[in-house]
């Protein structure tokens, strides 16, 4: 007998407003809690100042607790910047933080399942690496916006072989068709934004170029500037 988490009662507001906020959103940011460096808070102010429109916390060394007390922290710090916020995989962790985004991956929950455990207010996305997985992402209408990539190699996907700037033109044209956002990942940066943008890439996900800057701000602003011509 299959039995669904109780979830809260749809909220046609908050969703829509969520709606609004990724059909405007350009840049999406990826980090781990930033244990090492204890500045965790800050950062993440610097990170939507300069300019993300959604942050995803992702940071398999935490267990659990730790993971949701960290996307508490993001869920108020994106609440003070009027932005999005996201869980990665988990979705009881999910659940637990009112995340305002939930993405998945090939192997992870399907979309009932991430549905049936999170309701129809929650943003769902998806990485996909090839064409045939972007194209169900798009044609999946639980599935709110898709992810392609990585474009080049990258260390935070070892092992994974890049999809090149072709494949970001390709997916340009069948979002068009669909409709729906997407995002091109994988070693982007501020000087590979104007390439991405002549084939058709309106918004990215980035770690890096953000994570690792000596002024998170000024980096988020760069790309921003970037993307938006």
């Amino acid at each position: 007998m299959t039995r669904n988490w109780p979830t809260a009662a749809p909220d046609p507001e908050l969703r829509a407003r969520r709606e609004r906020l990724l059909a405007d959103a350009r840049l999406y940011l990826c980090t781990d809690a930033r244990a090492g460096r204890g500045d965790l808070e800050a950062f993440l102010h610097a990170a939507y100042a300069g300019g993300v429109d959604i942050i995803q916390l992702r940071d398999k060394a935490l267990e659990a607790r730790a993971e949701i007390e960290a996307l508490r922290l993001l869920a108020a710090v994106a609440k003070e910047h009027g932005r999005l916020f996201a869980v990665n995989d988990r979705a009881d962790v999910a659940a637990l933080t009112g995340a305002d985004v939930f993405h998945v991956g090939q192997g992870d929950l399907t979309t009932a399942q991430a549905r049936a455990l999170l309701g129809p207010d929650v943003l769902l996305g998806r990485s996909n690496r090839t064409e045939a997985m972007f194209a169900e992402s798009l044609a999946d209408p639980g599935i709110d916006y898709a992810v392609i990539g990585p474009v080049w190699a990258t260390p935070t996907k070892p092992g994974r072989a890049p999809v090149g700037t072709g494949m970001v033109a390709r997916a340009a044209e069948l979002a068009a068709a669909a409709g729906k956002p997407w995002f091109a990942i994988g070693g982007v940066d501020a000087g590979r934004v104007p390439g991405l943008r002549a084939r058709g890439a309106e918004r990215v996900v980035v770690v890096r170029a953000i994570a690792d800057a000596a002024d998170p701000a000024a980096a988020a602003r760069r790309l921003r500037a970037a993307l938006l011509g």
